[in-house]
């Protein structure tokens, strides 16, 4: 464990699954208390029960990220029934795979409200909250915006492009009060999401060749923990095996 982040208390978006749920699992274990945000109530109840084991005090919280009146519902409650909220982590993401002819406005704003609008208005709605902890901020991003668009990815590509700029932004923005911002940029890592994408490419899933949502975890651990005279901007995380 991990003195620092003991006692601090973190939202997370996306907690019930993938990379989003082995961070709530990374930093329950470091005696932190949880907010975690999920849209299906009864994933976030299993959730809850299981982290519970840690000893920490979990909440969770049913949003829908495509609504700004849920967001804002959700992060009232959230400062309602916290002291403190030291650290946000916008894990929740979503992916539509469809050439750009086939994309409908239902599937462009679908990655949009979720990658691009959520966090970003959550974050505006408890931002007050974390200047006053000089807190920190972590938005899961993808390795996508480290590198081209391939094809069948625009809208999602576009999505994670803005959701850096936005970060990027907020930094220059927060770093005088003392707030930290961290872009992550995972590959391809062993989730559900990613086992859809490679049906979608007709292409053999093996999951151990991939990340695993703990490595990603453990590496924002590693950055949030950094000393106060350091900050860590960008990470890019990627699989050992090229496969």
């Amino acid at each position: 464990m991990t003195a620092y982040l003991n006692g601090q208390t973190a939202v997370i978006t996306g907690a019930t699954s993938g990379i989003g749920r082995s961070i709530a699992g990374a930093l329950a274990k470091q005696g932190m208390d949880l907010c975690l945000i999920g849209r299906n109530q009864k994933k976030l109840t299993h959730t809850l029960k299981d982290l519970e084991k840690t000893g920490s005090s979990i909440q969770a919280y049913v949003c829908n990220l495509e609504s700004i009146e849920s967001i804002e519902h959700t992060a009232s409650d959230i400062i309602r029934n916290n002291p403190r909220v030291d650290i946000v982590i916008h894990s929740a993401g979503n992916i539509i795979l469809q050439p750009l002819e086939n994309t409908t406005a239902a599937d462009l704003d679908l990655q949009y409200f979720v990658n691009v609008r959520a966090p970003f208005f959550l974050t505006q709605q408890l931002l007050s909250a974390i200047k006053r902890q000089k807190g920190q901020i972590v938005f899961v991003n993808s390795s996508i915006s480290q590198q081209k668009a391939k094809a069948n990815l625009s809208a999602y590509a576009a999505s994670k492009y803005a959701l850096m700029a936005i970060a990027d932004s907020l930094r220059e923005e927060v770093n005088p009060h003392g707030v930290r911002i961290l872009s992550i940029y995972p590959g391809r890592t062993a989730t559900a999401m990613q086992e859809n994408i490679y049906k979608f490419e007709n292409r053999e899933y093996h999951a151990d060749l991939l990340l695993q949502p703990d490595d990603v975890a453990q590496a924002i651990i590693s950055a949030l923990t950094m000393p106060r005279t350091a900050e860590v901007t960008d990470v890019s995380i990627l699989p050992f095996n090229k496969s």
